[in-house]
């Protein structure tokens, strides 16, 4: 078979058959297909898009690059995947939630990707987390202590690990046939039972509009459908960031805050509570939404979340002194205040721009080979429709770029709008897929 050939037909807008995409997949994971090929057909597909048929053929045959997973012997596991966005620390806090609700967590997460962050970024700014564990490690893990969460292995669906990584650096991200292949490649190869999907939408997501987020919904859901697995998807706003920090260290500290003391910020919350009563709901632990809702209250102000967020992390080899006390961690070298220009309501803190400016200040990755600042990132103190007095902070930028700080606050006032009138806020969570 001809790769140039193949490279040919998507260019010209023709359909992949089921035995090109698998070559395609099999040899580029061998390592047998050069870089350069794979991008130009990777920005082809991107470009002309793939039918039905095709993305579910290139589903499968990155499913089954590597071994899958039986996870059978676990119970009924229900993974938890985010398109993407900005400030997301959801699985930070909900895994450990539905660990100690009875649902088995066994996740695998990825790293940065474009301008959104990674979670597995975020778990190894915690000393000592280990992210690469066997596969019986994680299954041990699993049955002992009820949840493990680790990188994606080389054995498991490799291409996508591969074609994920080439995505990011030729900015191909924002494809529903990709974005669909790759998340819904993992979770078949992972062995989840069912599947609760937040699809974001808006400034600071992949997809723009609710619209193709509701395309992207229905296009995983026929995958899983085809892979007899039941599939719930949330479509999410992501006009702004998510919570109130963006970048690693602070991520995980405003996620261990919500699990310590309950104190969640509104957006935060909405998204995290309406995963969390639908994985339960396809857990067979509760099918009123609303009780559900209650469980997870309770889980939280009990400190039974937090515990078992302790109990995961230092089962993976985590220091969790660092959880416990904040103050251990390691500040940035420059830290720079953020103030109001002038009296007013935030109109918008725009997502994009955010995440574009927390990944120049070193949290980010332009290419696959670059390490991440975990220190860098920046905390708001204001949200969109909150009242601003001028000169009040409204965010504090931390990075170890000084060459930055002044490029990163003239951008930052830039993502902020300030405005007379009070705006309407929106929900965050703008429609649910069953």
């Amino acid at each position: 078979m001809d790769m140039i050939e193949i490279i040919r037909k998507k260019r010209d807008k023709e359909t992949l058959n089921k035995e090109e995409i698998k070559y395609f997949v099999k040899n580029y994971t061998a390592g047998k297909i050069p870089e350069e090929q794979a991008a130009a057909l990777i920005m082809a597909i991107y470009l002309n898009g793939m039918e039905e048929e095709e993305t579910k053929n290139l589903t499968l045959a990155m499913a089954y690059s590597g071994d899958v997973l039986d996870l059978s012997g676990l119970g009924n596991v229900v993974d938890k995947h985010s398109t993407g966005g900005v400030g997301d620390k959801v699985t930070l806090i909900l895994m450990p939630i539905m660990a100690a609700l009875g649902v088995p967590v066994a996740k695998m997460s990825g790293r940065a990707l474009g301008y959104t962050g990674g979670t597995i970024d975020k778990l190894e700014s915690i000393p000592g987390y280990r992210v690469n564990l066997t596969e019986e490690e994680f299954q041990a893990q699993v049955q002992k202590i009820g949840i493990s969460l680790i990188g994606q292995t080389s054995n498991l669906a490799p291409a996508d690990k591969k074609l994920y990584a080439l995505r990011d650096v030729i900015s191909c991200t924002e494809s529903i046939p990709l974005i669909s292949s790759s998340i819904m490649s993992k979770k078949i190869a992972a062995g989840a039972g069912s599947i609760v999907l937040e699809v974001t939408c808006g400034d600071g997501a992949f997809m723009k509009t609710k619209e193709d987020a509701i395309s992207l919904a229905k296009s995983m859901q026929k995958i899983g459908k085809l892979c007899q697995k039941q599939v719930v998807a949330l479509i999410t706003n992501m006009e702004e960031p998510l919570g109130y920090s963006v970048g690693n260290i602070c991520e995980v500290i405003e996620a261990n805050r919500a699990l310590k003391e309950g104190i969640i910020e509104k957006d935060l919350k909405e998204v995290i509570f309406t995963l969390g009563a639908y994985m339960l709901q396809l857990a067979g632990k509760g099918q009123d939404i609303s009780k559900n809702k209650e469980q997870i209250e309770e889980t939280i102000h009990s400190g039974r979340a937090y515990q078992k967020w302790l109990e995961w992390i230092e089962a993976q080899g985590g220091d969790i002194q660092y959880l416990q006390n904040p103050n251990l961690w390691e500040k940035a070298n420059y830290q720079l205040e953020i103030y109001a220009p002038k009296e007013g309501y935030i109109q918008k803190i725009k997502a994009r721009a955010v995440g574009e400016i927390v990944g120049s200040l070193g949290a980010g990755r332009q290419t696959k080979e670059d390490m991440i600042d975990k220190e860098a990132g920046i905390v708001f103190y204001k949200k969109v429709a909150d009242k601003v007095e001028k000169g009040e902070k409204i965010a504090q930028i931390s990075t170890n770029k000084k060459e930055m700080l002044e490029i990163a606050q003239k951008q930052l006032l830039e993502a902020i709008e300030i405005g007379e009138e009070e705006p309407q806020k929106f929900p965050t969570v703008l429609d649910i897929i069953e």
